[in-house]
């Protein structure tokens, strides 16, 4: 049986992949994007922590929620992380070593994080 909260969790992750849905084609928002995708796998991976009635820490850190989760460190998930605080302030906005991330980087990380959002949804069973 789905667990409420977890269900919460999906849901605020679905809200993300549909705000990367409505500026993906924006090239001057590539690191908009970047910060949806790496909420809405936070937000899939916490649902996964609650289904499982595991406690769910107050992180963003991917590759730590991954952790706990018993998941593989995909190498989108440390760029994700990566990102994620630069692309909240002024300054840096988001930059990947090399520059601010391109369409078809903002485009992986859409895949991505939807990819992780169905799994998630199939395991959580909404």
């Amino acid at each position: 049986m789905a667990n409420p909260i977890a269900q919460e969790w999906l849901k605020a992750a679905r809200d993300d992949l549909k705000v990367i849905e409505a500026i993906i084609d924006k090239e001057e928002l590539t690191h908009m994007v970047a910060f949806h995708a790496q909420q809405s796998i936070e937000k899939s991976f916490k649902a996964l922590l609650e289904q499982k009635n595991l406690h769910v820490p107050k992180t963003h850190s991917l590759q730590t929620l991954a952790k706990l989760n018993k998941l593989p460190i995909d190498p989108l998930l440390i760029d994700l992380d990566s990102l994620y605080i630069d692309s909240r302030y002024p300054g840096s906005f988001g930059l990947l070593p090399e520059s601010k991330p391109t369409s078809k980087q903002a485009k992986d990380f859409f895949e991505f994080a939807l990819s992780i959002f169905e799994e998630t949804k199939t395991k959580v069973g909404s």
